[in-house]
């Protein structure tokens, strides 16, 4: 079974995770095998985070 990878496509400072920023074009989540909920994936994914824009997309299984 595959895992869905997940880059950065726009600078964020993940406050579900002390802070942590995110450069565009970095993996997410560092470390690669950090549990995130399919809840907080699909939020940084969409328009219903604070940025208001996607902050990560698929890119691969």
């Amino acid at each position: 079974m595959s895992k869905v990878k997940y880059e950065v496509v726009q600078k964020f400072k993940d406050v579900q995770d002390n802070g942590k920023v995110y450069q565009r074009g970095d993996r997410y989540p560092k470390p690669l095998n950090k549990k995130v909920s399919e809840e907080r994936l699909n939020e940084l994914a969409s328009t219903s985070n604070k940025l208001g824009q996607p902050v990560i997309k698929v890119i691969g299984e």
